[in-house]
């Protein structure tokens, strides 16, 4: 294990993992970094009450202008609609060979056919969900007899071309209905929509006829039609919005983010994943060495999750500049050791790009360390 990593007894682990489960189940009961209650009700994304009445981006946009650019995150676009999918429209023809099936996604006009057959019989089915932006790939969501599948092939980017789904098997299915796809559970249903779409679930109810695309502004604060009631009253909307940029670290990073990105409360199943696990954000930043559940080293101390995603590494330089002294340079108060071997590109050492072959992708490391050559992928 890599010089930062956290290590813990059985016993420690049994109780922190408890603490974690206990957490996410139910509400978060929002407190502030300096132990206030957050302004707002609870809320969690994935807990929609039943009778729960959703405005639109239009209604909050017209008092934070500035959220404008929010239509553009990889969060707001987090499902694609399939009459105007880029992903689709843009690759109006794929195809791929695993033993004797043939897979086709074939675009015609604004809708697009998802298709397998061993050469003797067919099956298609109208492509009715596409999950993700396309900035890795994208998978789709299939329909057939009245239940859900997850598309056996999904669309990967950096190729231009179909690959297994992330977390399929990688071998030849043994049916052509086995072919198509993994039929999914009503919760993984349900737990696919509330982490790509806002308004699709209203207690355990899947409502796909008021599901607005992606994750919009709704799915984070919460139902905005008193807020936006009491302030057009000339009152304080404050109390009646919940803000999740007022959680401590841990409500913030461990339990809210961590409801969709995955994180501590499901520790033994991400260790599991091996270098899969790298996908989850918020269970690698626990693991880190500097990681201690305050504000300053939560998801949104470097990531402001109303602005498209930032790629400069000088934008995350100043971010680590936060706590850490430059090297040969008078620490300011409180801050910690600085590196000594350089002063700038701190992610490019301490947060490596991890390749993901089958996802086609390279994923930043959240695991924060000091990563020496050769060294095997901490879990």
């Amino acid at each position: 294990m890599s010089h930062g990593c956290k290590h813990y007894s059985l016993p420690v682990l049994v109780v922190l993992l408890t603490v974690f489960a206990a957490a996410v189940v139910g509400v978060i009961k929002p407190t502030s970094a300096n132990g206030q209650r957050a302004a707002g009700p609870p809320w969690n994304p994935r807990k929609v009450p039943a009778g729960t009445v959703f405005l639109s981006d239009q209604a909050c946009t017209e008092c934070h202008k500035k959220f404008g650019s929010f239509a553009t995150t990889g969060m707001a676009q987090a499902m694609e609609p399939i009459a105007s999918s880029k992903v689709l429209s843009e690759n109006p023809k794929l195809t791929m060979q695993v033993g004797p099936y043939t897979y086709e996604i074939q675009r015609d006009g604004k809708q697009s056919t998802y298709s397998v057959t061993d050469g003797k019989q067919t099956i298609s089915l109208p492509i009715r969900y596409a999950f993700g932006q396309g900035r890795m790939g994208q998978t789709y969501l299939l329909e057939r007899d009245g239940k859900f599948y997850e598309s056996l092939v999904s669309f990967y980017n950096e190729p231009k071309s179909l690959d297994f789904t992330t977390g399929a098997a990688r071998t030849v299915p043994p049916s052509l209905e086995a072919a198509v796809g993994r039929l999914l559970t009503a919760n993984e249903v349900s737990s696919c929509f509330s982490c790509h779409a806002t308004a699709a679930l209203n207690g355990s109810q899947l409502r796909l006829d008021t599901l607005v695309h992606g994750i919009r502004c709704e799915a984070c604060h919460g139902p905005g039609g008193e807020h936006v009631a009491k302030l057009k009253g000339g009152e304080s909307g404050a109390t009646v919005i919940f803000n999740p940029g007022r959680l401590n670290g841990d409500e913030l990073t461990q339990q809210f983010c961590a409801s969709c990105h995955r994180g501590t409360s499901e520790f033994a199943a991400l260790q599991n994943m091996e270098l899969n696990n790298v996908r989850f954000q918020p269970y690698r930043m626990f693991l880190s060495k500097c990681y201690s559940g305050d504000r300053s080293i939560s998801c949104t101390a470097c990531h402001n999750p109303h602005e498209p995603l930032k790629e400069d590494v000088a934008y995350y330089d100043n971010k680590c500049l936060a706590c850490h002294s430059l090297r040969g340079k008078p620490a300011k108060a409180g801050a910690t050791t600085s590196c000594p071997v350089a002063d700038k590109d701190c992610t490019s050492c301490h947060m490596p790009k991890i390749e993901i072959k089958t996802a086609h992708f390279r994923f930043t490391d959240h695991y924060i360390r000091v990563v020496k050559p050769g060294q095997p992928f901490p879990n």
